[in-house]
Order: C-alpha cells, then structure tokens, then sequence
C-alpha cells in the first residue's frame, strides 16, 4: 500500500515503524466526475485571470501574497516565511500518543479524514504494532494523539480496524459546532407510548447489519447515465415533479409505515432464499 507519510507512533518509550495511506480516494469528498468551465459559444476551457482594479491590470503569481483582512478593506500582509516560521516548528516523524479514552466517548462529528497506519516492512517491527492493536483491541480504546503532516500540526484518533490500525485526523473543539439549541428547542416535546411503540415497531422492521458495499451514490449513478446518453447523442428528459406529501396525523403516519414495511419484508426473505435454493438444485 503507498504511503504519503512516514515515521513511527510513540507509545510510552516504544517506537512502531508506521506510514500513513489515505484510506479514501482523493474525489471520495465530490462526486467522481470533474467539469471545466466552458465558453458556451464555442466550448473552450475559460481561463481565469487575477486583476488588480488599482492597477488595472493582470497580475503574475510571483506578485501576490496573502492578506488577513482585520477591518474592512484593511489587510495584514503575510509573507511565505512567515508562515514557514511557524509550521516547521517541529519536523519530528513522529506521533505522539497522549491518552488512550473509550471510542464510544469520542463523538464522529469530531472526525476529520481517515488514513490507514500501514506497518514497516521488517518482520520485527511489525510485532509492536501488532502488540499495541491487540491491547487496545482487548481495552476497547482508542489512542488520542498528535503529529506534523506537510507543516501543520493534526490532531488525530488511532483506532482498531480489523487487524489494521486506522488513524483519523480531528477538528480541534473550535470548529464544532454547538447542539445545545437543538437541545433546547426540543426539550419540551413530549412523546406518547403508543407512537413511541409504533416507531420501535418501523425500526425492528428495517433493523439489517451493516453492508459496507451497499453505500453506493445514486447520484454517482445517475451523473453517469446522464454523460453517457449525452456523449451519445440523447436527448435528457426532464423528471416529473413529484406532488407534495399530504399533512397526514402522526400516528397515521406511523401505522401505515408499520404496515408498508411489513409488506416488503417477506419480498426481501425471498430474495435472500433464492439463491439457497438454486444451490440446492445444483447439488
């Protein structure tokens, strides 16, 4: 597996070779097709210019810096160096684990990307990072900690993944936002038992493990469709407008969602003893 970074978890005087791989694709954050932007007359790729309106006049990239806005229309400059002087602060290769916490207690709003920890090549540095997996797998923890990746300091998770060790980079607390108004404006709604029951009923019906396969974008799918049929030649229908939902009671609601996945529930046991049973005949 190809790593982007490398050097070793710290763990107490204990150093695991690691590298880190990007556990998702670069386009997994949009979708898996790129546009350009067209000249719609003769469909050619527009250029985008950077002008000065002082100047008037294109500017080259040796010319520009970046400006930290501090009141309207008044900029702090900073310089590349600037920036250089406090990103390389530290240009240790390691990760230097702080803490280890419960993973329940960790919420995912907290998770930034995830990576794959791949272990070094050498036999004998592979047995601390499997030593370190195991016992975390056994405590059921996770390993907070902190490292340097192209300058900047990240804040990440190491959790147990399979027989692999993932490593998700955190948003600091600052950048998350707070529920507490969702809290609040919910807090007075009471729930009735028997809507409670009802509800209980709709999610036994839709309980299933989880298929990591069956995360698919239909989106993905209909971009493609729609790329194909137009490099082709077809014309693209436009979809019909779907009438809006009645106001229906809430518990009418409920009892008819109870209903409706009672009936697709002995359609999907059927598929699934489908192919039991061709195996059966093959026998």
């Amino acid at each position: 597996m190809r790593t982007t970074w490398n050097g070793n978890i710290s763990f107490g005087l204990v150093n695991i070779p690691v590298g880190l791989a990007p556990a998702t694709k670069p386009a997994a954050r949009q979708s898996d097709v790129s546009f350009r932007m067209l000249h719609r007359e003769c469909g050619t790729p527009i250029k985008q210019k950077r002008y000065c309106p002082v100047h008037e006049r294109d500017v080259e990239s040796d010319e520009l810096v970046r400006g930290w806005e501090v009141a309207k229309g008044q900029y702090v400059m900073v310089e590349d160096a600037d920036l250089e002087a406090i990103e390389q602060h530290d240009t240790s290769r390691s990760i230097e684990i702080g803490s280890f916490v419960q993973l329940p207690e960790v919420d995912p709003v907290y998770f930034d990307r995830t990576y794959y920890l791949v272990p070094a090549g050498a036999e004998a540095a592979r047995r601390p990072y499997v030593l370190l997996h195991e016992a975390m797998q056994k405590a059921d923890v996770a390993a907070l900690g902190r490292f340097v990746l192209a300058g900047k300091e990240k804040l990440c998770l190491i959790r147990p993944m399979g027989d692999a060790l993932a490593l998700e980079t955190l948003f600091v607390h600052d950048d998350v936002k707070d529920h507490a108004e969702i809290d609040e404006a919910v807090a007075g709604s009471e729930v009735k038992g028997p809507e409670l029951e009802l509800a209980k009923q709709i999610i036994a019906s839709l309980a299933a493990p989880f298929d990591p396969e069956a995360l698919k974008s239909e989106y993905r799918e209909r971009m493609r469709e729609l790329l194909e049929a137009k490099l082709e030649g077809h014309e693209i229908a436009m979809p019909e407008e779907e009438a809006p939902t009645p106001v229906v009671d809430l518990m009418e609601a409920l009892r008819a969602s109870v209903a409706a996945a009672s009936e697709k529930k002995p359609a999907a046991a059927k598929k699934k003893a489908a192919p039991r049973k061709r195996a059966a005949a093959s026998k």
